[in-house]
C-alpha cells in the first residue's frame, strides 16, 4: 500500500517531528509498503494530489499538525490519516478548552485561570497576579495554550517568578494558562483504539521537580514503564486517561499526560490526591525515545506492530 508520512513542518517542534517520521518510514519500509516521505511545506497539497497515497501517517507536532489543519487538507482530498480526527486534534491542542472539556466530564484536572496577551496589555490582568496566587496556591505552572507540551512551561516556585514565568509562556503564544501545580508522580498513558498500553513514570532527579528541560537532558530523567504503582492507583490513573479519551473524542492514538497526586493538604492539588489530567499529546512523539513507543514495547507491541495497527485504524 502506498503510504505518505507527514513530518517535519515550520513549527517549533520540526527537529523532534522529522525524528517521528523518520522512524515510522523506516517501518512502514521494512513492512513492505510503498513509501513517500513528505516535508510538509507550502507544496504539500500539490505533492498529496501527485501521489494519490492511500493513507497518510502523520508524524507531525505542534501547529499545522496536531491542530486539525492538516487532516482538514487530508479530508477534503479523501485521504485517511493515522490519529484523532480534526475535532479531537483542534481540543487537545488547545489546553484551555480540553480541560474545560474535563471539568464537564468530571475528570480530575488542576485547577486554572487562563488570559490572552490582550488582557495584560489592555485590561490590567498582571494586577490580579495576587489574587492568582492566593487562589491557586504557589508554586504554579505557567504554559503557552496552545503550543506543544515542552515549549514556553515555566514553573514559578514564589510570587517573584510569576512575571518572567508569564513573559516566558507570552513568547510561544498569545494565551497563557496559569495551572495549579500538582505535587506527586507524573505519568504518561498512551492509548490505541481505546485501549490503555503499561503506564509510564518519569522520575527527574532530586532538584528538577521545577526544571522541565531536564526530561531532555540524558540522564537527568529516568523513565519506569510500567510504573510501580498499586492496583488501585494503576486502576484510577487507567480509568482517568480512558474518559479524557473519551470526552475529548479522540481516535486511532494519542497520550493523556497526568500527575498523581499525594494529597498532602497543602494545596498541592484540588481533589486531595489521585491522579489529576494535565493535557492529551493528540500526535505524541515516536522516537525511539518517545514514551508510546516505550509503553507498546513494555505491552509486547513491536513498533513494527504499532505503526501497522496504526495505518488499519486509519482505513477502517
Amino acid at each position: 500500500m502506498k503510504v505518505a508520512v507527514l513530518m517535519g513542518g515550520r513549527s517549533l517542534e520540526r527537529a523532534v517531528s522529522l525524528r517521528s517520521g523518520a522512524r515510522v518510514e523506516d517501518a512502514l519500509t521494512d513492512l513492505g509498503h510503498d513509501v513517500v516521505a513528505i516535508d510538509a511545506d507550502e507544496s504539500l497539497v500539490s505533492r498529496l494530489k501527485n501521489e494519490r497515497p492511500d493513507v497518510a501517517f502523520i508524524a507531525l507536532h505542534g501547529p499545522g499538525g496536531e491542530d486539525g489543519t492538516v487532516q482538514s487538507l487530508l479530508e477534503l482530498l479523501g485521504i485517511p490519516y493515522t490519529g484523532p480526527g480534526v475535532a479531537a486534534c483542534v481540543l487537545c491542542m488547545d489546553k484551555v478548552q480540553s480541560k474545560h472539556r474535563m471539568r464537564e466530564a468530571g475528570i480530575p484536572t488542576p485547577d486554572w485561570v487562563a488570559f490572552g496577551a490582550a488582557a495584560f496589555r489592555e485590561l490590567g490582568a498582571a494586577d490580579a497576579i495576587a489574587e492568582i496566587e492566593a487562589g491557586l496556591g504557589l508554586p504554579l505552572v505557567v504554559k503557552p495554550a496552545s503550543q506543544g507540551s515542552a515549549l514556553g512551561v515555566r514553573f514559578a516556585g514564589s510570587a517573584q517568578e510569576v512575571p518572567q514565568a508569564l513573559i516566558a509562556a507570552l513568547s510561544y503564544d498569545d494565551r497563557v494558562l496559569i495551572e495549579r501545580h500538582v505535587r506527586g508522580r507524573e505519568l504518561a498513558v498512551s492509548i490505541v483504539a481505546g485501549e490503555p498500553l503499561p503506564i509510564v513514570e518519569a522520575i527527574p532527579e532530586s532538584g528538577d521537580e521545577f526544571n522541565y528541560d531536564a526530561r531532555y537532558e540524558i540522564g537527568r530523567t529516568a523513565y519506569a514503564c510500567p510504573a510501580d504503582l498499586g492496583t488501585e492507583q494503576t486502576a484510577a490513573v487507567l480509568d482517568a486517561s480512558v474518559r479524557t479519551w473519551e470526552a475529548l473524542g479522540c481516535e486511532g492514538f494519542a497520550r493523556v499526560d497526568l500527575m498523581l497526586g499525594q494529597g498532602e493538604g497543602d494545596g498541592a492539588d484540588a481533589a486531595g490526591g489521585g491522579p489529576q489530567v494535565l493535557e492529551v499529546n493528540s500526535i505524541p512523539g515516536l522516537t525511539d525515545t518517545s514514551l508510546l513507543p516505550m509503553a507498546a514495547e513494555a505491552a509486547g507491541l513491536s513498533f513494527e506492530r504499532f505503526v501497522e495497527r496504526a495505518l488499519e485504524l486509519a482505513l477502517s
